[in-house]
């Protein structure tokens, strides 16, 4: 875990040197893209893009872009990686057969961390570095070392992982064989079955060594244990002795129990990605979900088959013309190959959802040790208890001295007033309150600035950290199956004096879920959007009445498309202006 963290440590010093200057030719990516679902998340990238590159945080002198999905049906990464190569090649035409482009993926509404979805999961916040790193300047900073070592080319990535390495001092991974090339990190069998399971060609090294080159003869897309021994993706123990893998989602394993390598981010050569686009182009438009890496990794290889073309268990909608796009896709790119880079030292972390989030942020976490994660990130803030290895996690955010927040739980973007009494398991994002106030632990409450008829207003979300925002029913009978902080919806309609009716959802009237929900409340002041949702919240808990009636209410859908990213940044950057004068003021008192 020591050269883990030495490794980590080494590239966010060295982007951190890059950041705010403009890079030598061949130095950095030519092109960082990253995609958005739909034209108000563009917009919102857009905007804070622009204000980090105002405020130097982000190396310069390179092309940022935020490339938008066609409207109509959801398309998948995949579809949105087709939609960026016809993007790039409106933009540069011939030229960009040269770039190294980096593509991010941030298109989700990030229903399972929705602290994320207004501004994208791209722009979640990190316990770490002044000013605070985003996900962003972090995937930036564990990529630093792949532009000069790539050939022309696009690397494929997400924007809720992280992947951390450590290989030997002289050595780098270079991405220079034609054809797709794949980082792959040694997993349990378990985290295999929801990843995608590399079946490598046998070694003829017997060498062990943190950074091995490999051919893989195909690719298995969340396979059971079942078919990882049936395709012998299985590794025995013994292969290595001297290396711990801890921590992240790739879990403990000393390599004492069987293990298979997963996937995390690929890179494609300029001439797939071409082959690709052409593709794209001869069929005009897409209207089914295409896995970038199901779809497209599942047909490399020499022993890839296409019988997982039919295979629609885990796709939302059974397409018949899913089957045919994959069985294309899969013709397109059979015989193309697959080259793995085995990190054997590596690790990979998913923060997709409020769990993993409070877990990494919070517990004794082993990235919290590789990253340098902070209880404190840039905040006035007392100082933190800990509790059984557990603290609070507070992000540029000011609170009063007299405001208590319990371990488990994270703050950020926020204010918090001298009567505030946070408990456990809690995340407050983007919210002001200066009331009394107590949040009962596994409090989720986010705060959204509104742009209503020209005027601002302000909409506070709040449920339990625990409730699935994306399950939905299809009739208004069903909703009794729907919970809100781990309670019967329809109970807590009743608490807030509530109407069943069509009326009561938003947006598709046969997927009702707590997504579409209008149950949270317009104001027209910050705090009291706040202390207005968790009255609410207190209302469920204690099982005492508390009238919504009289308030105009939206859903979280509907708090999206009205969403005012300029207020949101404003209110942000109004917080760090305090902070930073803040400092400056102690620095002179202790000087």
């Amino acid at each position: 875990a020591l050269s883990l963290r030495e490794a980590t440590q080494r590239k966010l010093r060295r982007f951190s040197e890059l950041r705010g200057k403009p890079v030598a030719a061949g130095e950095f990516w030519d092109i960082v893209a990253i995609t958005a679902a739909d034209e108000k998340q563009e917009l919102a990238y857009k905007q804070q893009l622009s204000e980090k590159l105002k405020k130097k945080e982000l190396p310069l002198g390179v092309q940022y872009h935020v490339f938008v999905d066609p409207a109509g049906a959801k398309i998948g990464n995949g579809g949105s990686t087709f939609c960026a190569l016809r993007h790039l090649e409106k933009l540069y035409g011939d030229k960009w057969n040269y770039f190294t482009i980096l593509l991010i993926h941030s298109g989700g509404y990030s229903q399972r961390l929705p602290n994320a979805s207004a501004l994208g999961k791209i722009f979640t916040a990190l316990p770490f570095g002044n000013p605070i790193y985003q996900m962003l300047e972090l995937k930036l900073a564990m990529y630093i070392d792949f532009p000069s070592h790539m050939n022309p080319g696009i690397l494929v990535t997400c924007a809720d992982d992280i992947e951390l390495y450590s290989i030997g001092e002289s050595e780098f991974i270079r991405f220079d064989k034609p054809g797709f090339t794949a980082l792959a990190h040694p997993s349990s069998l378990t985290v295999g079955t929801t990843h995608g399971v590399f079946v490598l060609e046998p070694s003829n090294c017997l060498e062990y060594s943190d950074l091995e080159y490999r051919c893989c003869h195909r690719f298995l897309h969340k396979p059971s244990i079942e078919r990882m021994c049936q395709f012998n993706a299985v590794c025995r123990p013994g292969n290595f002795s001297q290396q711990d893998l801890s921590g992240g989602d790739t879990a403990s394993l000393k390599f004492e129990s069987e293990y298979v390598y997963t996937d995390s981010l690929f890179y494609m050569d300029h001439k797939s990605a071409k082959k690709l686009l052409a593709f794209y182009e001869k069929i005009g438009t897409l209207n089914c979900e295409i896995d970038a890496y199901g779809d497209f990794l599942q047909a490399l290889g020499p022993g890839a088959t296409v019988e997982y073309t039919r295979n629609t268990s885990n796709v939302t909608k059974e397409e018949s013309e899913l089957v045919d796009m994959r069985q294309r896709i899969f013709h397109l790119l059979k015989g193309t190959s697959l080259n793995v880079v085995v990190l054997n030292n590596s690790k990979f972390y998913h923060i997709g959802t409020t769990e993993e989030y409070l877990c990494h942020f919070t517990s004794a976490s082993s990235l919290k040790s590789e990253l340098g994660l902070q209880s404190i990130a840039f905040s006035i803030s007392p100082a933190v208890p800990e509790c059984f290895g557990n603290t609070s996690c507070i992000i540029q955010s000011i609170l009063d001295s007299r405001c208590s927040v319990s371990p488990g739980s994270v703050v950020e973007y926020s204010r918090l007033g001298p009567d505030v009494s946070v408990g456990e398991n809690c995340i407050i994002s983007g919210s002001s309150i200066i009331t009394t106030a107590v949040l009962p632990a596994y409090s989720f409450v986010c705060s959204l600035s509104l742009k209503m008829n020209g005027h601002l207003k302000y909409s506070t979300m709040a449920f339990g950290v625990q409730d699935n925002l994306k399950r939905n029913v299809k009739t208004l009978s069903d909703i009794k199956s729907l919970q809100f902080f781990g309670v019967c919806f329809l109970s807590c309609l009743d608490i807030w004096n509530l109407k069943i009716t069509e009326e009561l959802f938003s947006g598709n009237k046969t997927c009702l879920s707590l997504w579409n929900a209008r149950i949270f409340p317009v104001c027209t002041s910050l705090n009291d959007s706040v202390t207005t949702s968790i009255k609410m919240l207190n209302a469920v808990q204690s099982k005492s009445a508390f009238s919504l009636n009289n308030y105009k209410l939206l859903s979280i859908e509907e708090m999206l498309a009205y969403k005012d990213v300029e207020d949101m940044i404003t209110y942000r950057e109004q917080i760090f202006l305090e902070i930073t004068l803040n400092r400056k003021e102690f620095d002179l008192e202790t000087r």
